[in-house]
């Protein structure tokens, strides 16, 4: 994925790294993603866990990887662990982080979803679905942003850019499907013109 780096990890910090995943699972809104710009301040600024490439690494590959798009989460885990210095460091980390995310919002819809669908004519209940749409589509601007500005030599990252901005033209304007354009963007990772290194 990308190159590692030693970092030491006390029991403290696993625990930190556990509570906050909790956290994030309590207050993320329509999936993890959105939350991207915390946990990159959180796991690459505040605590130097994983540098900003493992940290897009982790989202990339678990986006292009068949399966839910939650894999992420525990990718960050497993690059922390390999960065702490061990495989078994980065299966309880991935684990760690994984079980943080999914524990308490699935403990939350487990309870709640028989009385929201029992109560779904209510015009408060209405109102929170309606209201949430803007804060959830302004999440995930910022979590792209977040993405795409992890890459700061403009100079050298202007393809990455360019490919950004016409993604988001085509995905916004057109009916082509997004796994063309996955593909599209990994024959351009895999020929070298976007390369960033």
């Amino acid at each position: 994925m990308s190159t590692s780096y030693a970092i030491v990890m006390q029991l403290a910090d696993w625990f930190d790294l556990f509570k906050q995943f909790l956290y994030y699972s309590i207050v993320s809104i329509s999936g993890p993603l959105v939350l991207l710009p915390e946990m990159r301040n959180f796991l690459v600024n505040e605590h130097h866990w994983l540098t900003d490439a493992q940290f897009s690494a982790s989202i990339v590959l678990a986006q292009a990887a068949p399966g839910p798009n939650i894999l992420f989460v525990a990718l960050m885990g497993w690059n922390v662990g390999l960065n702490a210095g061990s495989v078994f460091a980065a299966l309880g980390g991935g684990l760690l982080c994984l079980v943080g995310i999914l524990l308490p919002s699935s403990t939350i819809v487990f309870v709640t979803a028989g009385w929201v669908q029992r109560n779904s004519h209510l015009i408060s209940v209405r109102s929170f679905k309606q209201g949430m749409g803007p804060v959830v589509i302004a999440l995930l601007i910022a979590s792209g942003w977040t993405l795409s500005s992890a890459n700061t030599a403009a100079a050298h990252d202007w393809p990455l850019y360019v490919v950004t901005a016409a993604t988001t033209m085509i995905v916004w304007r057109t009916k082509i499907p997004m796994l063309w354009l996955l593909a599209a963007g990994g024959v351009l990772g895999a020929s070298g013109i976007l390369s960033i290194a």
